[in-house]
């Protein structure tokens, strides 16, 4: 439990440090000079002012803010502090510094998966045919277990998962296939047909398929830094993919809003990560970093999604959003994430009890 609850403050520190301190650096560059700095709600343990800027570690470790002068509209600003308030600033500066928090989260997933291809690369699995299908298109084409597949429709193949990109995306067009086999390379043609199958997220689909297996083996493969950068860029794009998906289907009624998990999830699968090695760590905060930065983009009042939200409208409209209309409009806003917070430690509670 120590251990489990550790890990969660790592976490949950590097995350929200990371997104405050976009914030931070997007205000500075824009001119907004900046009261506080925290990481952290509540009573302060630590604090030290540098300069305007007070910074804080404070007690509570579920969050952080940047608070920002002139940052609510209608407060009262000293004159001399009118060049560096927030409020007066252009409409795409405080768009920029809004978004700055989400986009260093994605920014910070990028990074860790680059750190991770960097130095240790990847592994993937052989392009290698471990069993053929009976009754399938493989079988009527005479692919045999052991052929080691080399091209489709003159793409290079690389890894088993090439093969299934490519079935996948040819929505069943005939496939110009070549195989290494007893060290010849051998041409056949042949082509996929729909079968049932799951998705990632359980459903049943129908997808097309040739009919073989991998042989179960991978091999290594090193990347340089140029490669590196491309596929964690792909792959936080695949991320950010994913997860608004996930949310699309909780919404339409999918996927079951019972897999949201709440502190209590996280703390416990940080835990987890943290003891099955320092890679396996680093790729959960990238997982959850890539959460957090779309979360807070949601148009949500009290996120800053809802102020992008506001400040479309008044892009659009030509005037602010009413004072009036944004505090009713943010009160809404909290209410919907406490509801959510609720939802989400009912969750937790409820899968402690099951053991899950």
């Amino acid at each position: 439990m120590g251990h489990s609850v550790i890990a969660f403050i790592i976490v949950i520190g590097i995350l929200v440090f990371i997104h405050e301190f976009g914030h931070f650096i997007a205000a500075r560059l824009s001119g907004v000079g900046v009261d506080v700095f925290s990481l952290g709600f509540g009573p302060k343990l630590l604090k030290k002012k540098y300069g305007r800027t007070l910074y804080c570690l404070s007690a509570i470790p579920l969050g952080g803010y940047v608070k920002m002068v002139g940052e609510e509209p209608g407060t009262a600003i000293d004159p001399e502090d009118v060049s560096a308030s927030f409020t007066h600033k252009s409409l795409w500066r405080k768009s920029m510094i809004v978004a700055a928090g989400p986009m260093f989260n994605f920014f910070l997933a990028i990074f860790i998966f680059y750190l991770l291809y960097q130095f240790a690369g990847v592994y993937m699995a052989q392009p290698v045919v471990g069993k053929v299908v009976a009754d399938t298109p493989a079988m009527a084409a005479g692919i045999k277990a052991g052929d080691v597949i080399k091209e489709i429709n003159q793409t290079k193949i690389e890894s088993f998962e090439d093969i299934s990109r490519i079935i996948g995306a040819g929505n069943g067009a005939a496939l110009d296939i070549i195989v290494l086999r007893d060290k010849r390379l051998v041409g056949l043609v042949l082509t996929p047909v729909l079968s049932p199958g799951k998705n990632v997220f359980g459903e049943d689909i129908q997808k097309y398929v040739i009919g073989i297996v991998g042989n179960g083996e991978s091999y290594h493969q090193s990347l340089n830094p140029l490669q590196a950068l491309g596929r964690s860029v792909t792959d936080t794009y695949g991320l950010v993919k994913l997860t608004l998906l996930s949310v699309v289907k909780m919404i339409t009624g999918s996927v079951s809003a019972n897999n949201l998990g709440g502190p209590l999830m996280i703390a416990q699968m940080a835990g987890e990560q943290a003891k099955a090695g320092m890679m396996s760590f680093a790729w959960f905060i990238a997982l959850l970093s890539v959460n957090l930065g779309i979360i807070n983009l949601f148009p949500i009042p009290v996120l800053d999604g809802g102020h992008l939200l506001f400040f479309g409208i008044e892009a659009v409209t030509g005037k602010a959003v009413s004072d009036k209309l944004r505090e009713k409009l943010i009160q809404f806003g909290a209410a919907v994430l406490v509801a959510l917070m609720v939802f989400v430690f009912y969750n937790d509670i409820i899968r402690m009890f099951n053991g899950g």
